[in-house]
């Protein structure tokens, strides 16, 4: 995939929730069976209305055709993430919708908490904490509002259903790089 590829996505993810919420779409042109988007692929949709989150729903792990992957995410972002009511068709207009694409997640090897810690580079990796049936992830944007590696993890953690302060020695994490492509930076 060539990086001006990219710039397609956010189209083909508002033209997905434009379907579900019955609204006319952008009909964006392109090669569906371009080989980048029929080899599997993980991504991330998110959404934002007046610089805030309304939606974000993803894949960590590649199972499916990225476009069929960005397609489904996109509609879940929109209607199914369950911090919020489903996006209405009066809403889309103010909605700005960014889509990432994620690398294998790699495991970090780590000998404690403050190891992994260390390991951690801010800004540039998104992270995904395991322990048991607890799982969660955050993209590497989140950085944006969390700096600090402690903060970070320490976030990832609650969000699995975990305390802030929790460690155990079977604590899994993984991290990925992600390029992305938001709709306002192509207009």
């Amino acid at each position: 995939m060539q990086a001006e590829d990219g710039r397609i996505l956010p189209i083909i993810a508002r033209d997905a929730i434009s379907d579900a919420v019955h609204a006319p779409r952008a009909t964006a042109v392109f090669d569906e069976t371009a080989p980048w988007l029929t080899e599997q692929g993980a991504s991330f949709v998110t959404l934002m209305q007046d610089g805030e989150l309304r939606g974000c729903i993803g894949t960590v792990q590649a199972h499916r055709p990225l476009l069929a992957d960005i397609k489904r995410n996109a509609v879940s972002a929109a209607m199914d993430d369950p911090r919020f009511l489903p996006l209405t068709r009066d809403e889309l207009a103010a909605v700005r919708i960014e889509v990432s694409l994620l690398s294998v997640p790699q495991p970090f090897g780590y000998s404690d908490e403050k190891d992994a810690l260390a390991q951690i580079r801010p800004g540039i990796d998104g992270i995904v904490f395991e322990y048991g049936r607890h799982r969660s992830t955050f993209l590497p944007q989140v950085w944006e509002s969390l700096a600090q590696p402690q903060q970070f993890l320490a976030a990832l953690k609650l969000k699995a259903g975990l305390p802030s302060d929790f460690w155990a020695e079977d604590v899994k994490l993984s991290s990925y790089t992600v390029s992305k492509w938001r709709e306002t930076d192509l207009t």
